[in-house]
């Protein structure tokens, strides 16, 4: 499909007396429904101090509110045929539902009641249990596995440890023993309040029935004073080739670049993006080609780019090493193919490639309801549009390749990179490297 023939979803939008942003997309293709839910809370909205607490609130929600008894939430949904989930990112908390539209009413009174009641059900046992529950979670999937601690380290190198960005979202641990009772009904009373949150519909519905039914359980909510966002401003790009080495044990030596890339919302990262897709996506990218087929060093090797709001985003490259291939050649073959990429720029070959992959990858994320749902209130809560939904693929056919060149000279550069090296050892150690 061309980007001139893209799909339009239709978006009716409405907001509530009590300022909640509704987004209802009607596809009658099959008799279901996603509800999604987004608070303009995530890690980068934590305070000294408080961090994991969004990430804790990803769990508390489940736990019970003034009608829901501790733990049925999820399966009182189930009991409707419903998929449902949550996840917190640094920009944002989302809870989602995709079910027959038979079970809407129930999806949106679940929603409803722990968005007005939670702290009923928020209790120092349901505290300690859940604060227990995000460490075994942080053992299971950061502490105790190959690379587990990779973000926790990219992070800390790209970004200062006071900037919104400076530290993942599974938070502290320390945090998370020190947070009391009050100090988690307060984050709670700051950021969980319908004027801070977009719910988007999509499915088989008809719009004024919908809304109604989103009035009938959201409106009776009050609004509260919406807290302010975090403005750090636009970091520079990274000097002085911060650089961290861990000996861990991990399967095989890897290296891993990351960059400050401009924000979501300037037309520069998605050039960015373009060019990350052309140096490390997939087998046909630079990267892959050079380290992997041609020079045989490497097992796997790939770059992206993370799209966030908060002034700027995360750009990475990485490289795993094949048997005992040097990571120093690694890491020396990675910034000459970045240098070329900037001195040269993309082929039209791999500008048209890379477009295509892009859209390919877009219209299969948008095919079902829930990533539809999931993007539209993406958008609006971080861009303040959902009809970029719309316009997505037309902005990204409009890149060329003066830009995408351009945007690697620019935010690409490997003097302006931090570097994360994993050596394999028995014993896991680490050393930071200014």
């Amino acid at each position: 499909m061309a980007a001139t023939d893209e799909v339009r979803y239709p978006l009716y939008e409405h907001r509530l007396d009590n300022g909640l942003r509704v987004i209802i997309s009607p596809d009658h293709a099959v008799p279901a429904v996603a509800v999604n839910l987004w608070y303009d809370v995530g890690s980068r909205h934590e305070e000294p101090g408080r961090s994991g607490f969004a990430h804790l609130f990803e769990h508390l929600m489940f736990q019970g509110s003034a009608n829901v008894a501790s733990g049925t939430h999820i399966s009182l949904m189930q009991a409707a045929g419903a998929s449902v989930n949550a996840t917190t990112w640094f920009d944002r908390t989302n809870y989602f539902e995709a079910l027959p539209v038979g079970g809407l009413d129930r999806a949106l009174w679940l929603e409803a009641d722990r968005m007005g009641t939670l702290l009923e059900a928020v209790t120092q046992e349901s505290l300690d249990n859940q604060r227990e529950v995000v460490k075994e979670e942080k053992r299971q999937r950061y502490d105790n596995v190959p690379y587990g601690d990779l973000l926790e380290h990219l992070v800390a190198l790209t970004f200062p440890a006071d900037h919104p960005y400076g530290h993942t979202t599974i938070g502290s641990m320390a945090d998370l023993d020190a947070a009391e009772l009050a100090d988690v009904h307060a984050f709670f009373r700051r950021f969980y309040m319908p004027n801070n949150a977009v719910l988007s519909i999509v499915g088989d519905v008809e719009v004024d029935d919908a809304l109604e039914r989103v009035r009938r359980y959201f409106g009776p909510i009050a609004a509260g004073s919406r807290p302010t966002t975090p403005d750090p401003g636009v970091l520079p790009p990274l000097s002085g080739l911060p650089r961290r080495e861990v000996s861990a044990d991990v399967p095989a030596d890897a290296v891993h670049f990351a960059w400050r890339l401009p924000a979501l919302d300037r037309r520069e990262f998605d050039a960015a993006d373009l060019a990350m897709a052309i140096i490390g996506d997939g087998q046909t990218s630079r990267l892959y080609r050079r380290l992997v087929r041609d020079e045989e060093l490497a097992q796997g090797a790939g770059a992206s780019a993370l799209g966030l709001i908060g002034g700027n985003s995360f750009g990475f490259a990485s490289a795993r090493a094949r048997d005992d291939a040097p990571i120093s050649e690694i890491e020396s073959i990675m910034v000459d193919e970045l240098t070329r990429f900037a001195d040269e720029g993309p082929t039209a070959e791999e500008l048209t490639r890379a477009r295509a992959q892009y859209e390919r990858h877009w219209l299969h994320g948008l095919a079902t309801l829930d990533s539809r749902a999931d993007q539209i209130s993406a958008y609006a809560t971080l861009l303040g549009d959902p009809d970029e939904i719309n316009r997505r693929l037309a902005a990204i056919a409009s890149i060329d390749a003066a830009q995408v060149q351009r945007a690697a000279a620019e935010h690409l550069d490997p003097a302006a990179r931090a570097t994360l090296v994993y050596r394999s050892a028995e014993e896991g150690t680490e050393e930071a490297v200014a």
